[in-house]
């Protein structure tokens, strides 16, 4: 079944090591199975860590794996932080809550979404309301569908996409390509038009740990967008949040405050124009919680390669054989694109990661602090 996919990273290794981290430290794990397999036939599911007072009302999370592959490297930081909590202890009214590899099938996949397609950051909508329109993604959808890899089909594709880049400019055409649709599931940048599991199951995870906490930060880790290695602190909503102002200083300039809208605009690489940010559905899902949501973005390869690839991959599910002979080549460049094996990289946003964190939970540990 799997010949053709890699099998030097995988799902089953990410969440054994994690479990493994979780249990020598004592942490209280639950589990959310998936109701779908992985290439390998294996099981999957989204696992929670718990450290210290189940009922603490000042609450630090880390969740990863959003955007399935992006997920090697937050649950490399997990595992990690994990693995240097014996030393320490934490205060009687604060917690650590890790949500490992939220979107598991993404993981298993090494997709970027999740097994219908769907971008997650674009699916956290109220789904009793119309959706967002993006009409100007029409004309570019054909360029996502193409049904060669390699070929002439590809190649007007491609051209295409050239010529509205060479006409519009690359930002532009990209505002309009990840701002997200919701009409095409063979499309990319795919919001759903239901809540889908990964959604749900977050919202449980919250409704289940997080109903009596009083004071909460949240990461939401993910690689792809910015330079090179650079981890990139961001705050991501809709609108100014009440704690906003509390994160903003105590994040000091590393902080990057990020509103969305449709005529938003960013340099970071991060979609400004999108709608169904993860940030955005638990402000809404915590009202009464002092919530500072985070998102730590790591840098990899210009914008222009990681799309290429994403393109390649899209082929692969819609035309091609996920575990067939192409599936290897396709997964292990799209896997360096959101978890390069240059080991300075690694190292490099794990220290960063850590050291944000640390930061995060000296501040919600102090009393009057926040």
């Amino acid at each position: 079944m799997s010949n053709g996919f890699p099998s030097h990273r995988s799902f089953t290794q990410q969440r054994e090591q994690f479990l493994a981290a979780a249990e020598a430290v004592g942490a209280r794990l639950s589990h959310y199975p998936h109701p779908l397999r992985g290439p390998f036939a294996e099981a999957l599911g989204t696992d929670v860590a718990l450290l210290g007072n189940p009922q603490a009302k000042r609450v630090l999370v880390a969740l990863s794996g959003t955007h399935g592959v992006e997920g090697y490297y937050g649950s490399d930081c997990q595992r990690q932080w994990l693995q240097t909590f014996s030393e320490r202890s934490l205060p009687d009214d604060v917690a650590v809550l890790m949500i490992h590899l939220i979107n598991p099938w993404g993981t298993a996949w090494m997709r970027r979404v999740n097994e219908d397609n769907i971008d997650l950051n674009r699916n956290y909508l109220d789904f009793t309301k119309t959706p967002p329109d993006n009409a100007a993604y029409e004309t570019l959808h054909p360029i996502y569908t193409c049904t060669q890899l390699r070929g002439p089909e590809r190649e007007r594709a491609d051209a295409q996409l050239n010529e509205r880049i060479s006409r519009e400019g690359w930002s532009a055409v990209m505002s309009i390509v990840e701002a997200g649709q919701y009409r095409h599931p063979d499309g990319l940048f795919y919001g759903g038009n239901s809540s889908s599991w990964s959604n749900q199951t977050l919202h449980r995870i919250l409704g289940e740990h997080l109903a009596h906490a009083e004071v909460a930060m949240c990461f939401d880790l993910h690689t792809g967008a910015g330079d090179y290695g650079h981890p990139m602190l961001m705050t991501i909503a809709q609108a100014s949040y009440p704690a906003l102002p509390q994160a903003q200083v105590l994040f000091g300039p590393w902080l990057f405050t990020l509103m969305t809208s449709a005529n938003s605009q960013s340099d970071t690489g991060v979609a400004a124009t999108a709608t169904g940010y993860t940030s955005q559905a638990i402000i809404n899902a915590l009202p009464h919680v002092q919530l500072m949501p985070f998102v730590i973005e790591c840098g990899t390869y210009p914008g222009q390669q990681i799309h290429a690839v994403l393109r390649d991959d899209q082929w692969l599910h819609l035309h091609g054989d996920p575990t067939g002979p192409e599936a290897r080549q396709i997964k292990l460049q799209l896997l360096e694109q959101f978890f390069p094996a240059d080991s300075d990289w690694q190292e490099l946003v794990w220290v960063r990661t850590r050291q944000i964190w640390e930061r995060a939970l000296s501040a919600i540990g102090t009393r009057g602090g926040l």
